[in-house]
């Protein structure tokens, strides 16, 4: 039987030059060497990373290179959790949300932002050029035009055609890990990718279609700081993915950088922000995937979830890429 950690998006990257992805154990705490360090959530980071590096090393700052990784999904037509291609809301409206943050407390979010294939870059409008750290809904869209982002439709004829087939019977039944399975995105529906700089400055961005087939209006974790995403100076960065609500309801990247302020390498405090919502929750996360995924300052990077098969892709130094299984807590 295949190894369910192993996605095809996953073997396709490393048929790109990526080292090989699949059959080597979870590993905790990775210590890359110092330098510059890109971390995504899923098998698809991978492409968002190689965007970054070649940001950096073109001289762009980590702000910079998280907005251009997350470019690569949103763009993506075939990728149905961000931007355009996203499946659509139970009324047939693609929203987007995003958020972009570095360790100088700059921050920049949208929410429900309909008809703008980037909304990274609209989060990173908001954040330059507006006094506030988030717009929502038809005001995030009037910004959007304002700063000339051009009007494109999100939603596209696969996601449409995915849409009306759910309308049949308009149920909402989760699958985990749904992100790793190329062509649908029906739970938990984000990537969220951190970058340090070889000077040690950290940033991060976090952009999703949220979940298919949601209530008009809906807004997980992923614009919310603290929620889907945290950077702080000298400590670390963390992003969420996986049943937003359940992120939200503890402020988990909040926590898991907390917790390595507090002592812990990142492996434990993504661990230690799984086991709280386990204990907060119970059976109602019984069938639920969350994970959490942390870039320390000094570049060690970890990550842990509720249940097996979430992954991430990792981007060190010298460009090598490769993607991580994730060991869960219940493996």
């Amino acid at each position: 039987m295949t190894d369910p950690r192993l996605s095809r998006r996953g073997l396709i990257g490393t048929t790109l030059g990526l080292a090989a992805a699949g059959a080597t154990a979870p590993l905790r705490a990775q210590r890359p060497a110092p330098g510059r360090t890109i971390v995504s959530t899923w098998d698809f980071g991978a492409a968002a990373n190689r965007a970054a590096y070649a940001r950096m090393l073109a001289g762009g700052s980590p702000l910079d290179a998280v907005e251009a990784g997350a470019r690569v999904p949103e763009a993506d037509p075939a990728n149905h959790s961000v931007g355009y291609g996203g499946y659509p809301d139970r009324d047939g409206i693609v929203t987007l949300d995003a958020i972009i943050m570095d360790d100088a407390g700059h921050v920049g979010a949208v929410a429900a932002l309909e008809d703008t294939v980037h909304a990274i870059s609209v989060a990173r409008a908001v954040m330059e050029r507006t006094p506030h750290t988030m717009l929502v809904g038809d005001g995030a869209t009037r910004f959007a035009r304002a700063q000339g982002f051009p009007t494109r439709a999100l939603l596209t004829p696969p996601a449409r055609a995915a849409w009306r087939e759910w309308l049949k019977t308009s149920r909402y039944a989760p699958v985990a890990n749904i992100e790793n399975r190329r062509g649908d995105a029906r739970d938990h529906d984000t990537i969220g990718i951190l970058a340090r700089g070889s000077d040690g400055r950290l940033a991060g961005a976090c952009t999703t279609s949220g979940m298919a087939f949601k209530l008009h209006g809906r807004v997980g974790d992923s614009p919310q700081s603290g929620c889907g995403l945290f950077v702080e100076a000298g400590v670390g960065a963390a992003t969420a993915t996986g049943v937003g609500e359940e992120v939200t309801r503890v402020a988990g990247t909040a926590r898991v950088v907390a917790s390595m302020r507090a002592g812990m390498d990142p492996d434990a405090a993504c661990r230690e922000a799984c086991r709280h919502i386990v204990r907060l929750r119970g059976d109602a996360v019984r069938d639920a995937q969350v994970g959490f995924l942390a870039l320390a300052a000094d570049g060690r990077v970890g990550a842990a979830a509720l249940m097996p098969g979430f992954t991430y892709a990792l981007t060190t130094d010298d460009g090598t890429t490769r993607v991580v299984p994730v060991r869960a807590l219940r493996d």
